[in-house]
């Protein structure tokens, strides 16, 4: 199908301080993507020239936006974002289709990653699947014969608030010891933090010639063979395979799909995964499940944005 085509379909991803567009068309193929760095206070006007520019590869049918947080889709609000500006959430909507002219879906963005992959992702043929997206928060998203299942209030999938230690960490929702305070990306750079200064063997990692190193530092070295770093990223995953297998014994889903940024380490990190939740999940329900990595990477939450506004706009017509 050609760019000219009426009938494409736009995604945009809002993360901190910077944005993921794509454009597809109605047969889902990705036809353009772009990214774009902005202030917080300048989002609105950010998002209004980022569509501006996707308008480029041609006319566009609808947008859909991923956004981290809880939205409310059937009134298109958002109610909690820690990564957005407060001034930017009550109005969001309203304020784009005005600035565009063009109709906006919003939608939390491990929904809408959940949906890329389930569309034209790891998740393709499936009719039932859990996303898990750990990057630097954890979320999750939970697809039921074929369609998202939000739950009673929008808010289904919380993975990352499913407690892994009563004794842990205090976590941003409140409780102690949820899966995001141990196996998010700024967890593992903490804990790796933490364990190089209290213990002498690890003083040979490369990671303690770093002042500040990331988590993407910790699965690189990781691949690079630097055994602390392994073991870090190994105990991560038995922490997300622990919230798995959680997942599996609830559901006793036909697929787990696992992305966001710290399944970068991929086979090293989805191996103690795997091998963890086989330790911890109901026998029958473990051998009916399927766990793989995710397959888009950073275009998953505009992508699956895109298929939403394009399914909604379907649907609507």
């Amino acid at each position: 199908m050609s760019g000219s085509s009426k009938n494409n379909f736009a995604g945009i991803e809002v993360a901190m301080t910077t944005m993921r567009g794509v454009v597809i068309s109605e047969a889902g193929e990705t036809i353009a993507s772009r990214e774009a760095v902005y202030e917080p206070e300048n989002l609105i006007s950010a998002i209004t020239e980022l569509t501006s520019g996707l308008r480029g590869s041609g006319e566009l049918d609808s947008v859909g936006l991923a956004i981290p947080g809880l939205v409310n889709r059937e009134t298109d609000r958002v109610l909690i974002s820690t990564g957005l500006p407060f001034t930017a959430q009550a109005h969001i909507h309203s304020e784009l289709m005005q600035a565009t002219g063009l109709r906006f879906d919003l939608e939390n963005d491990a929904n809408a990653a959940a949906y890329g992959e389930y569309k034209v992702g790891a998740g393709r043929g499936s009719r039932n699947l859990f996303y898990m997206m750990i990057g630097n928060g954890i979320g999750g998203a939970l697809i039921l014969d074929g369609k998202l299942w939000t739950g009673a209030s929008g808010f289904a999938g919380e993975v990352g608030h499913i407690t892994i230690d009563t004794e842990g960490y205090q976590c941003v929702c409140g409780n102690t010891g949820c899966l995001e305070t141990v196996a998010s990306a700024p967890s593992i750079v903490r804990r790796a933090r933490e364990r190089l200064l209290r213990d002498s063997t690890s003083s040979l990692s490369r990671l303690g010639l770093k002042k500040s190193f990331t988590a993407e530092d910790v699965a690189h070295q990781a691949n690079e063979g630097d055994d602390f770093a392994l073991m870090m990223i190994e105990r991560t995953g038995k922490y997300i395979g622990t919230g798995v297998a959680s997942v599996i014994n609830l559901l006793n889903i036909e697929k787990i799909v696992l992305g966001g940024g710290v399944m970068d380490a991929g086979s090293l990190i989805l191996n103690p995964i795997i091998q963890e939740v086989r330790r911890r999940a109901f026998q029958p329900c473990f051998e009916a499940t399927e766990i793989v990595a995710a397959k888009l990477g950073l275009d998953a939450a505009p992508i699956g944005a895109a298929m939403l506004a394009r399914d909604a706009a379907t649907s609507a017509h």
